[in-house]
């Protein structure tokens, strides 16, 4: 079959590979110059199969006014006259009940699982090199009642298949001794050891290239697609500045750009930008002593993960339109917070910021199958998550194109209709 992939990030990419695997002619369509230069570009650089809990949750309710008051809140709200970012918000907040937010992180441990399975086969069968560390990650905890809480949702988890530690400070600086700097700051942690880092954009930029080798896709960057042709309930080709692409099938893989395409045919998206931000700060062998495992600072929700000589320091939740700009105040902050937590990790000086849109449904998971169109498929909206849930989401989608049974409940991700 003829498929026809719409977008080059992340997921994009695993799409086109997992089809291609399977025999499928495969042409991919990116509007910008090269792959993998939005959101998957410099991300967290974590895989992290078990934190997959749903921002939706009751207990952010209470810190809604800080969202709003502070401007240094790691979760920043910024409101607008925009109707799309209300009715995004309105979702959310109706997402955040105790009953939902359960329900949605079992579907997407699942879900993260199912990719844990597929990235491990996926390093040994291709031999990808993008900065790749089965390193396990550490979430750590300032505040005793925020621990208690993570314990509890550990407690949850652990009935789900996840297999975490509880460490208390001590335990933690033993696991990472660069931590020894938080001193009594540290409440404890969470360890999961199955957690997994690397480089997104080398990730999607060379398992593009394995693809287009070894399986024949084929990869078009600097195409914008304008719209898409319809004939009754099936879109016949893909309008693009150069002409007309026609296929048997078309997976809408885009992020946000994902929005203004199915618009045109009536379909709503329920899908909004959260910005976030990073540092990547080279490593000097002998000098600077980094995180050896991957570390979450829940207090300050910033990430660290060690990228061989580089260490990538990501955070920040921004709710502020649809067009957002990086802030340079929000970047000046997490490098504060970087060089405070882990002075000596790495040469901040000399770091690199980037600013990217993570496109979000309210309740967190992804929007991934069928539409009302008989050959036009979804694998979009992962927030956060890209990176994660990019094999697991792109090997459902193959199977939902092959009219395959799922190895997990493949109409949880399904689009309402």
């Amino acid at each position: 079959m003829r498929i026809c992939v719409l977008g080059g990030g992340v997921v994009g990419v695993a799409s086109a590979y997992y089809l291609a695997r399977e025999g499928h002619s495969v042409t991919l369509l990116e509007a910008r110059e090269g792959l993998a230069l939005e959101t998957s570009l410099a991300n967290g650089a974590q895989l992290s199969y078990s934190y997959v809990a749903p921002l939706a949750d009751p207990a952010v309710l209470p810190k809604l006014p800080g969202w709003l008051l502070n401007r240094d809140s790691p979760l920043r709200f910024v409101p607008s006259l925009d109707p799309h970012q209300w009715r995004w918000c309105l979702a959310f907040l109706r997402a955040c009940r105790s009953d939902v937010a359960r329900a949605v992180t079992a579907e997407l441990l699942g879900l993260g699982y199912h990719s844990r399975a597929l990235v491990h086969d996926l390093v040994t069968r291709e031999k990808l090199d993008f900065d790749y560390q089965r390193n396990g990650k550490l979430v750590v905890y300032r505040d005793p009642a925020a621990f208690a809480g993570a314990r509890r949702q550990l407690d949850y988890q652990a009935g789900l298949g996840s297999s975490q530690q509880a460490l208390d400070g001590a335990a933690c600086v033993a696991l990472e001794p660069v931590l020894a700097q938080l001193g009594d700051r540290l409440a404890g942690g969470i360890h999961t050891p199955s957690e997994d880092a690397g480089d997104c954009h080398a990730f999607s930029t060379k398992l593009a290239e394995l693809t287009g080798q070894r399986y024949g896709a084929r990869f078009h960057c600097g195409e914008r697609v304008t719209g898409l042709r319809r004939e009754g309930r099936a879109v016949v080709a893909v309008r693009t500045e150069g002409g007309e692409i026609e296929a048997d099938a078309f997976v809408i893989a885009a992020g946000m750009g994902s929005v203004p395409l199915l618009a045109q045919l009536g379909l709503r998206l329920p899908m909004y930008p959260l910005t976030g931000y990073s540092l990547t700060a080279p490593v000097v062998s002998g000098r600077h002593r980094p995180p050896g495992i991957s570390i979450t600072d829940l207090h300050h929700k910033v990430v660290y993960a060690r990228l061989g000589q580089r260490l990538r320091i990501a955070g920040m939740v921004d709710l502020a339109g649809r067009h957002p700009r990086a802030d340079r105040r929000r970047i000046a902050l997490l490098a504060r917070q970087a060089r405070e937590t882990f002075p000596d990790s790495a040469d901040f000086d000399a770091a690199t910021a980037w600013c990217g849109s993570r496109p979000a449904t309210p309740d967190s998971k992804p929007l991934i199958g069928a539409t009302p169109y008989a050959n036009l498929w979804l694998n979009t909206g992962h927030g956060a998550l890209g990176f994660t849930l990019a094999c697991g989401s792109a090997a459902l989608l193959a199977d939902a194109i092959a009219g395959r049974p799922a190895p997990l409940d493949a109409a949880a991700f399904a689009l309402a209709r």
